[in-house]
């Protein structure tokens, strides 16, 4: 029996050794098929939202030589051993590039570096006080111009700094730009109707229209949907049928009203006649385009409403007196509304006549 045991020990042994020299063996011959495996090749691919490159594969290509691959030769980073290429700071070169947000690199099975490009892409134009303009991505990374951009963006005037913040002062506001000029970009409508949105020393918006020569008096950036939203009913239900000639100043700021400022004369009849043209066919062409109905913060869904004359849902039209002095709107009498309340327009009081 005991000679039994030591034979089967014995095997035991025997295999178990045959097995972790077999395996060694083979890690060896791994490492050393790694040591002596070389780039084949590469291939690049660069992904943006907008399909718009603004960096070529060259540059990437270039900026890949420089983190000492091999000289400044796009065939050197080809018949290289794979680990000569410290990946992780290519990775991190790439990434200093002011238009690249993410890269990724990494080597097939056929040898082949895999380079994957994310770039960054502009959402808005921002001019500074001093003069100075750049656009900035979603994550507000300041960007440098480009001679020819092939999208339209919302333009923003008036930034209080020379560059963009995104900690400390003004932070703030270049969050709620970013908001606004998201919401602008995403709603064809304002895309075409909205020329500009100027910055105010208080860190305020007013925003000028393409059709019309009135200001549009915005406030913070704040509640912007349910502004655009009161804009958008005051564009429908008034100034489609009165023209663009008859308000200079539209103050959408105080909460669930919309205060109307006229001008001292009421232009030509042709002006209006060819405005209310042009917003009818901006109306329909938006509503066309744009879904019914979005929603607002609190989830409850926000209709674009189909008005009467005798009412205006949630909100209160309250225009200026026709005094052509008037340069600022007087403070709205109702600062709030309860739900379900479908309030009349409210017109000043006339003047009484002296006997």
């Amino acid at each position: 029996m005991a000679i039994k045991v030591n034979i089967r020990k014995i095997f035991s042994v025997t295999l178990w050794s045959i097995i972790g020299a077999g395996v060694l063996v083979l890690l060896g011959a791994a490492i050393g098929y790694r040591n002596n495996k070389t780039c084949k090749g590469y291939r690049i691919e660069i992904t943006g939202a907008s399909g718009f490159v603004f960096i070529d594969k060259k540059q990437i290509v270039d900026l890949l030589l420089s983190t000492g691959a091999g000289p400044a030769s796009r065939r050197r980073l080809i018949d290289r051993p794979s680990t000569s290429f410290d990946l992780r700071r290519m990775e991190s070169v790439l990434e200093k590039n002011v238009w690249i947000r993410d890269a990724q690199l990494f080597f097939d099975n056929n040898g082949i570096l895999r380079v994957n490009v994310s770039e960054r892409e502009p959402v808005v134009r921002i001019f500074t006080r001093d003069g100075n303009s750049c656009y900035i991505d979603s994550s507000g990374a300041q960007l440098p111009l480009v001679e020819k951009l092939p999208v339209r963006l919302p333009v923003f005037t008036g930034y209080p700094a020379s560059a963009i913040r995104l900690h400390g002062e003004d932070s703030l506001l270049t969050v709620q730009i970013r908001q606004l000029a998201a919401f602008i970009r995403k709603d064809s409508f304002w895309m075409a109707q909205i020329a500009q949105v100027d910055i105010r020393p208080d860190r305020t918006f007013e925003l000028a229209p393409t059709i019309g020569n009135h200001v549009i008096v915005f406030g913070d950036g704040s509640d912007y949907e349910q502004k655009f939203h009161r804009l958008f009913v005051f564009y429908k239900e008034i100034l489609s049928r009165t023209g663009f000639d008859k308000y200079a100043r539209i103050d959408i700021a105080y909460a669930g009203q919309v205060v109307g400022t006229k001008k001292g004369s009421a232009g030509t009849r042709t002006d209006s006649l060819q405005g209310m043209k042009n917003i009818q066919q901006m109306i329909r062409a938006a509503q066309q385009l744009q879904p019914d109905t979005t929603r607002l913060k609190d989830t409850r869904p926000l209709e674009r409403p189909l008005l009467t004359e005798q009412t205006l849902t949630n909100y209160d039209l309250i225009p200026d007196h026709e005094n052509p002095s008037a340069e600022q709107p007087a403070k709205p009498a109702v600062t709030g509304l309860k739900p379900g309340v479908h309030p009349k327009a409210v017109m000043p009081k006339k003047p009484l006549k002296n006997n």
